[in-house]
C-alpha cells in the first residue's frame, strides 16, 4: 500500500503543474501581447478584427486648445515617446503572434499527452480502491477475531486514501478542459493564418510609401512641437560647487535614455583632460569618475558632447575636433575659414572664447567672429560627421560686447554681460535671417559666467558661474503653424 501511495504523490505533483501552468500561462494565452481577436459563429475571421495600440501614450493627445491675439491656433500637445512607426508593423505582430500560439500548442499536446497517461494510471487506481471499500464491508460482516487487529490497520489506511477519489472527479474535468483548451488553439491557429494571407494580398510597395509619407509628417510635426521661442528662464538650480572660476560641464542630448553620463571640463586652456561621471547623482554626491586624455589641449569653455563624441576647438588654432570617447581616436578635425582665435573675437570675459560649439533641436552650431564681418558674430550649421559647414548666417551684434550666447531652435541668444546684472536681450532667427532686441530676465547668482548652454533634450541651460556648476529652465512659447502659413 506504501507503494501505491508514493504513485498518489506523483499523480497530485502533475495535478499541481497543471493547476500552476493553466494559472500562470492560459491568463497570457487570453491576452496574446494586447491583441485582440473575434470568432463569429462558423468560426471564420471577423474582418473588423484589428490591432490596437497597447498603451494609450503611443497617440497624439491635445490637451487644451486657444487662439492668440492674431487669431492663431495655440494648441498644447503631447508627442509620443517612439516617433519613428515601424515597417510592416502589422505583419511583424501577427508573425509574432502566430509563432507563440504554434508554441504553446506544442505545449498543449506535450501536456495532453501526459495528462491521459496519468489519467490511465489514476483510473486503475480508482479501481483498486472502490475493490478495497468493497473488500472492508464483507470483513465488517463476518466480524472474525482473528483478523479483528488487521481489519482496523486496514481501515486507518483506507481513511487515507479517501480523499483522493474527489480529486480523480476533477482530474478528469481539467483533461476535458485541455482538450476544449486544444481544440480553440486549433482554431485560433486558422484565424492567424487567414489573416496573415489577407495582409499578404496588399501592394507592399503602396504601403511603404504611404508609411514613408506619415513618417515625414510625424517628423515635421515634431520638429514645430519640439521648437519655440524663448520667453523666460527660471531661478538657477545650483548641481554642484567645484572646480576653478572657469569651465564647462554638459550632457549628452542624444544619448539614450539609459545613458545619462556627465562630462566635466575645468579651466579654459592648457588642460586636455575630460571627466566622465556616470550619472548626475554621481557627479553631484561623488568623486568617483573616469579621466579622458584628450591629444590636444582645448581653447575656451565652448566645448559640446553630441552622439558619443566630443566636439572642441584646439588651443591657439581655428580648428575643430572631433574625438570618439568609445575609440579614443580624433574621428575628424577641419579648420574653421577666417575664424578669430587665441583671444582675436572672445567674448567679454575673455577666456579664449572665440569659437563657441552649440547644439539644439537642429544639430550642431559652431558661434564665432571674422574680419570679414567686421568682428561681429557669424552662425555656421555643421555637418557633425564631417565638421563641413551647411550654411552660415551673419549678424550685427560684435561678438566682444557679448557676455554669452546659446541656441534654441535656430535662433541665437544672446546676454548684455557675464557678470552683475545680466539679461538676455538680442535674438537672431536663422529661420528667418532676422534679429530682435528682447528682454528676458537671467540671474546671475554667482556673478561670472564663463560658459552658457542649452540641452535639446532636458529643456535647460547648463551654465558655469564662478565655480559653480548651475541648471536653469528654460520657457518656450510654441506656435504651430498651418501647411499654408509655412
Amino acid at each position: 500500500m506504501s507503494v501505491a501511495i508514493l504513485k498518489m504523490g506523483v499523480v497530485l505533483s502533475t495535478m499541481a503543474m497543471i493547476t500552476n501552468w493553466m494559472s500562470q500561462t492560459l491568463p497570457s494565452l487570453v491576452g496574446l501581447n494586447a491583441t485582440r481577436l473575434s470568432i463569429t459563429t462558423g468560426g471564420t475571421a471577423d474582418r473588423s478584427t484589428g490591432l490596437l495600440p497597447a498603451n494609450p501614450e503611443e497617440s497624439w493627445q491635445v490637451y487644451s486648445s486657444a487662439q492668440d491675439t492674431e487669431g492663431r491656433c495655440v494648441c498644447t500637445v503631447v508627442a509620443p515617446q517612439q516617433t519613428m512607426c515601424s515597417r510592416d508593423a502589422r505583419t511583424k505582430q501577427l508573425r509574432q503572434l502566430l509563432e507563440k500560439v504554434q508554441n504553446m500548442t506544442q505545449s498543449i499536446e506535450v501536456l495532453d499527452q501526459r495528462t491521459q497517461r496519468d489519467l490511465q494510471y489514476v483510473e486503475r487506481m480508482e479501481v483498486q480502491l472502490r475493490g478495497l471499500e468493497t473488500k472492508f464491508k464483507q470483513v465488517e460482516d463476518n466480524h472474525k477475531q482473528n483478523i479483528a487487529r488487521q481489519y482496523k490497520a486496514i481501515k486507518a489506511k483506507m481513511e487515507e486514501l479517501r480523499p483522493l477519489i474527489p480529486v480523480l472527479e476533477e482530474y478528469k474535468a481539467d483533461a476535458k478542459l485541455v482538450l476544449q483548451f486544444k481544440e480553440e488553439l486549433q482554431n485560433l491557429t486558422s484565424v492567424l493564418n487567414e489573416l496573415q494571407e489577407e495582409i499578404g494580398a496588399y501592394d507592399y510597395e503602396e504601403l511603404q510609401n504611404r508609411l514613408s509619407n506619415l513618417e515625414e509628417r510625424l517628423r515635421a510635426c515634431m520638429q514645430k512641437l519640439a521648437c519655440g521661442k524663448l520667453t523666460g528662464i527660471s531661478d538657477p538650480i545650483t548641481i554642484k560647487t567645484s572646480g576653478s572660476r572657469f569651465g564647462s560641464w554638459m550632457t549628452d542630448p542624444v544619448a539614450p535614455e539609459d545613458d545619462t553620463r556627465v562630462w566635466y571640463m575645468d579651466g579654459y586652456h592648457n588642460n586636455r583632460f575630460v571627466r566622465e561621471y556616470k550619472s548626475l547623482y554621481d557627479f553631484m554626491n561623488s568623486e568617483n569618475f573616469t579621466s579622458h586624455r584628450l591629444p590636444h589641449p582645448w581653447s575656451g569653455t565652448g566645448q559640446v558632447v553630441y552622439n558619443g563624441s566630443i566636439y572642441f576647438n584646439k588651443f591657439q588654432s581655428h580648428t575643430i575636433i572631433k574625438f570618439d570617447f568609445k575609440t579614443s581616436v580624433i574621428s575628424k578635425s577641419r579648420q574653421l575659414d577666417y575664424a578669430g582665435y587665441n583671444n582675436m573675437y572672445h567674448y567679454s570675459w575673455g577666456g579664449h572664447s572665440d569659437i563657441d560649439l552649440m547644439v539644439d533641436e537642429g544639430g550642431l552650431w559652431a558661434v564665432y567672429a571674422t574680419n570679414q564681418n567686421a568682428g561681429n558674430i557669424v552662425i555656421s550649421k555643421l555637418n557633425p560627421n564631417t565638421l563641413q559647414i551647411i550654411k552660415s548666417w551673419t549678424t550685427n551684434h560684435p561678438k566682444r560686447s557679448a557676455g554669452e550666447a546659446f541656441m534654441i531652435c535656430g535662433t541665437l541668444y544672446v546676454t548684455n554681460g557675464y557678470s552683475g546684472g545680466t539679461k538676455v536681450y538680442y535674438a537672431f532667427s536663422t529661420n528667418s535671417s532676422t534679429y530682435e532686441y528682447i528682454d528676458i530676465p537671467f540671474q546671475n547668482k554667482y556673478s561670472h559666467i564663463s560658459m552658457l548652454d542649452y540641452n535639446p533634450k532636458d529643456r535647460a541651460l547648463y551654465a558655469w558661474n564662478n565655480g559653480h556648476q548651475v541648471l536653469y529652465n528654460v520657457t518656450l512659447f510654441h506656435v504651430i503653424r498651418s501647411e499654408q502659413e509655412s
